[in-house]
């Protein structure tokens, strides 16, 4: 795949007083530095080689993956020598001004592995920046850009300009946590292939419902959509805020999610001996209804609670109690049958328990009215 389409804007940012094409191709020449500084970061580049990513160091296009050098104002320098203005450094969330010194400016990512973030037409925006592989243990994994008059994160995913191909050839979309699972889904599959599982990732932000009407308009959510997430207690809350914002969307497709074993996610199986096969097969063959996966967080978060929840009759009635609500978010009688067997085997409790208590939850939702009884009747 090529370069992404991009269309010129005209108008000013509102506000700001700050041309967008301005702020756009000042971001667009970090890009362009970013890129150059990787051919000679011999750790990050050894890194994303470690990592199954190699191609992206070899390969421009689409990701223009990049490496932002450690000094405080390597970039800042550059971009003011290349005739940028301070304001246009900082508007575009480039360049920030110190506390102490106002007037002064240092870059926003130093020592960084960047990859670029665009919005659907193909024009950067901002970056998402991974620490390089030499950070110390209080430096953190990942930054991202600021919000600014062109980037807003929570209505963005990453990789939806560089897959528009795939996108538009109703490859079924994934949802994963960051851009080296977007990277590892897309390593995977062949653009010879006439379908697949294309990967899209929050700009560094929780799921948004923005983000989930994005998710919900592409091709192929028809197929369905597959959460990814890392298998660890934030990627189990992941999958939940997805399951609760997608769920709204009314989809035309299944809600899924893939399964990893414990601290693994997507990038993490591409290193494994035939790991694109395996993450195939993780996202397409063996991944199960979300909703499952949602029942079996909430009831592993009541034993983490409560360790001995399961060992007698009044600990899973009171889990079976928990979980019953979930049944009345399921897409149909079906579905609600299979998450009631569920629970019963989860729990220990017989179908029967499970269906009792979804039933005391209608009667609570649902009080049963008052008959009216005429004044002359009483």
């Amino acid at each position: 795949m090529g370069a992404p389409r991009l269309n010129q804007p005209t108008s000013p940012v509102r506000g700001t007083g700050l041309e967008p094409a301005r702020l756009l191709a000042a971001v667009e020449a970090a890009v362009n530095y970013y890129r150059a500084q990787l051919k000679d970061a011999d750790g990050p580049r050894a890194y994303l080689a470690e990592r199954g990513l190699g191609v992206v160091v070899q390969r421009e296009w689409p990701w223009r993956v990049g490496y932002a050098p450690p000094g405080w104002s390597s970039l800042t320098r550059h971009l003011l020598a290349g005739g940028f203005a301070a304001e246009e450094l900082v508007g575009a969330g480039l360049s920030t001004r110190t506390r102490g010194e106002p007037d002064r400016l240092i870059d926003v990512f130093r020592d960084r592995i960047v990859f670029p973030v665009r919005d659907p037409v193909g024009h950067g925006v901002a970056f998402l920046g991974r620490a390089s592989p030499g950070a110390g243990d209080g430096v953190p994994k990942y930054i991202n850009s600021p919000e600014t008059a062109i980037y807003n994160k929570g209505r963005l995913l990453f990789g939806v300009a560089e897959q528009q191909d795939r996108l538009n050839d109703r490859w079924m979309p994934v949802l994963v946590e960051g851009p080296a699972d977007v990277l590892a889904v897309w390593l995977s599959y062949s653009r010879s292939r006439r379908s697949g599982a294309v990967a899209l990732a929050p700009c560094g932000t929780m799921l948004t419902h923005d983000q989930a009407a994005i998710l919900r308009k592409l091709p192929g959510a028809a197929r369905g959509i597959v959460a990814a997430f890392d298998a660890d207690p934030a990627g189990r809350g992941a999958v939940d805020r997805a399951w609760q914002l997608l769920r709204q969307q009314r989809l035309p497709g299944p809600l899924l999610a893939a399964e990893f074993n414990a601290g693994a996610d997507p990038a993490d199986l591409l290193r494994r001996p035939n790991g694109q096969a395996q993450l195939r097969a993780a996202l397409q063959r063996r991944a199960r209804p979300m909703l499952d996966t949602v029942v079996d967080h909430r009831l592993a978060r009541l034993i983490e609670r409560h360790p001995r929840l399961l060992e007698d009759i009044d600990g899973r009635c009171a889990a079976v109690r928990v979980l019953a609500p979930l049944l009345f978010e399921s897409a149909g009688p079906d579905e609600a049958i299979r998450v009631a067997q569920r629970i019963a085997a989860q729990t220990g409790a017989g179908v029967d328990t499970v269906v009792i208590a979804a039933l005391a939850q209608l009667d609570s939702r649902y009080p049963p009215r008052t008959a009216y009884i005429p004044a002359s009747n009483r």
